[in-house]
């Protein structure tokens, strides 16, 4: 059934964690997301697994384009799995931190992950850097900012701590080093960091919505509304993202902030680990602007017109 998505991925009808930047050189928006494989019959939770990371183009960032996935990923290890790509410029390069994960496994619990930096001049072509040590063998979802105290940090979600926050600090993008847990509470995923309003801003994709944390330095954080308060969480109009909105980014431009987010259209909400729920496996990518109101980060959900699906 047609929907209003921004993006579909054309080959397993499984985009989700997105992340876009613009070329510094063309101008042109690349969107990297992890390429899950909703289409597959697989046991229990591979399908989710043995993802490759795909890119999408745009002029506008409306009308995407669909222009295949990311080589030179793997590790050389044999069967490999790909989430929740982080890109950004450092202002000569262009950095990705990638979620690694050996094999393909079919259940959620047992497998180390752990998150890989690679470097590269243009987006297309990478080159590996090595892994970044952090605090535990189950760490995904990468975010990378450069805060206002002149460190650069890396927010990602530690499985091993209950799935909360955590945070490393480098001086020089070469090293790192663990500063501790930024945001505990409810267990999360998916941190993405960025300024806007006079704010530095956090959002988690709690899987019923997006909890928002801000801060004044990116260091110390504290959490808008109550525990059970999220944006994103209630049925949005368009056809598609009629449910809450998950893992994210933040794309801010001349004080114009918008975010890219996926949903499952067909998800009813019961356990996504059944190999039988085809419709349900399936996602797509929508994007809706955020506006800062008296030091309070809102989401219009249905602000942005939609653009063409490819």
């Amino acid at each position: 059934m047609p929907d209003d998505a921004l993006f579909h991925d054309p080959v397993h009808d499984g985009a989700t964690d997105p992340t876009v930047i613009r070329n510094r050189d063309t101008g042109e928006w690349w969107m990297f997301y992890t390429q899950r494989r909703a289409t597959v019959d697989e046991p229990g939770v591979a399908w989710v697994h043995g993802s490759r990371i795909g890119v999408a183009r745009s002029a506008d960032a409306l009308d995407w384009r669909y222009a295949g996935t990311v080589a030179g990923l793997g590790l050389g290890t044999g069967e490999e799995t790909h989430w929740a790509p982080e890109v950004i410029d450092d202002g000569e390069r262009y950095r990705m931190y990638l979620t690694v994960i050996d094999g393909i496994p079919d259940r959620w619990e047992g497998h180390a992950r752990r998150i890989v930096e690679y470097v590269g001049d243009d987006l297309e072509r990478w080159r590996m850097v090595g892994e970044v040590p952090l605090s535990s063998d189950r760490v995904i979802d990468a975010c990378v900012a450069h805060c206002p105290d002149g460190r650069w940090r890396l927010w990602y979600k530690d499985e091993a701590d209950d799935s909360t926050t955590w945070v490393a600090a480098s001086d020089d993008l070469a090293s790192w080093r663990v500063e501790g847990r930024a945001i505990g509470g409810r267990p999360h995923e998916g941190p993405n960091v960025f300024e806007l309003g006079g704010w530095w801003w956090m959002l988690v994709d709690e899987w019923r919505g997006m909890g928002v944390h801000r801060s004044t330095d990116a260091v110390i954080w504290e959490r808008q509304g109550g525990d059970d308060e999220v944006i994103l969480g209630e049925p949005g109009c368009r056809a598609g993202d009629e449910t809450f909105g998950r893992h994210g980014d933040v794309v801010v431009q001349g004080g114009a902030a918008t975010l890219y987010y996926f949903t499952h259209p067909h998800w009813d909400g019961s356990e996504l680990g059944s190999s039988d729920a085809a419709e349900a496996r399936r996602s797509a990518v929508f994007a809706a602007p955020l506006v800062v109101v008296d030091d309070r980060l809102l989401c219009p959900r249905d602000g942005l017109a939609s653009g063409n699906q490819r």
